[in-house]
This record gives structure tokens, C-alpha cells and sequence, in this order.
């Protein structure tokens, strides 16, 4: 079985590469998908619906035409990694965490420690939390690999 593992939240680092690179080399059978990473692409995917307008209706637009993607790949996925960074709130990812623990799909948190505190509801639905992509790497192993 390959398994379909969905990449959420920060895209300001290479933390999605680094996982995707370290399952490769590990050998683990999976494909990944996320949402838009590109900021100013998805930042204007409302503006496919008609002239651009700035503010909550172009934000408002881009959301839904974002959110056909979103929805569709994680109700796909086998299991989710929700990526928190330390820089900027990550309202999507948190909003994609409480999809999968509404659709009963499991998912690991990826945070630094220092916001353990302001993840609390999320790190508690969540199956795992770790620090590092590597640790992404060694649960997947575990748990797609594992015989």
C-alpha cells in the first residue's frame, strides 16, 4: 500500500522537502500532497472569480477557491503533519487540524516547544507531536514500513 500523507501549514522553511526527501531515502511508500505554497498564489486564487479586489473579499475569495484543494486532500490522505512555525500564526494549519480530527484522520503536529502552550487542543487531538522533520520521517517509517 502506498500511503497518501498530506503536508499542512508553514511554507516560509524546507521542512515539507526535508520529510519528502527523508522518506525517499528511506525507502517508505508514499506520496505527498499539500496545499498551495506559493503565498501570492494563493493569496490571488480569488482572483480567478472575477476583477481583483483587495482586503476581506479578495481574502474571503481565495479562501473557498484554497479550500476546494485543501478539503479534497486531506479527506484523501491516510495521515496528516501539521507544520506550526514560531515567525507567523498559522490559522490554516490549525483550521486543517481540526478538519482531520473532525474527519477522524490521523495527524502529527511539527512545533517548536515554545508553543506547546498556544497548541494545547491541537497537540491533544493530534497522534504525535515532534520538533523535527526527522522525527516525521521516523514515525512514518514505523508506521508504513514497520512488518
Amino acid at each position: 500500500m502506498t500511503w497518501n500523507i498530506y503536508l499542512s501549514g508553514e511554507i516560509h522553511t524546507n521542512w515539507r522537502e526535508r520529510i519528502i526527501e527523508g522518506a525517499k531515502s528511506a525507502g517508505i511508500s508514499a506520496t505527498f500532497t499539500s496545499a498551495v505554497t506559493d503565498h501570492s498564489d494563493s493569496d490571488a486564487a480569488g482572483d480567478l472569480l472575477d476583477p481583483p479586489s483587495q482586503g476581506f473579499w479578495r481574502d474571503h475569495k481565495s479562501a473557498k477557491v484554497n479550500a476546494i484543494r485543501t478539503r479534497t486532500l486531506i479527506q484523501k490522505c491516510d495521515i496528516a503533519v501539521v507544520r506550526f512555525g514560531d515567525q507567523y500564526k498559522q490559522w490554516n494549519a490549525a483550521f486543517d487540524a481540526g478538519q482531520c480530527a473532525a474527519l477522524g484522520k490521523p495527524y502529527i503536529t511539527l512545533h517548536d516547544e515554545s508553543i506547546v502552550h498556544a497548541l494545547k487542543e491541537v497537540d491533544g487531538a493530534a497522534m504525535a507531536w515532534v520538533q523535527s522533520p526527522e522525527q516525521v520521517v521516523e514515525i512514518l517509517a514505523y508506521v508504513i514500513e514497520k512488518s
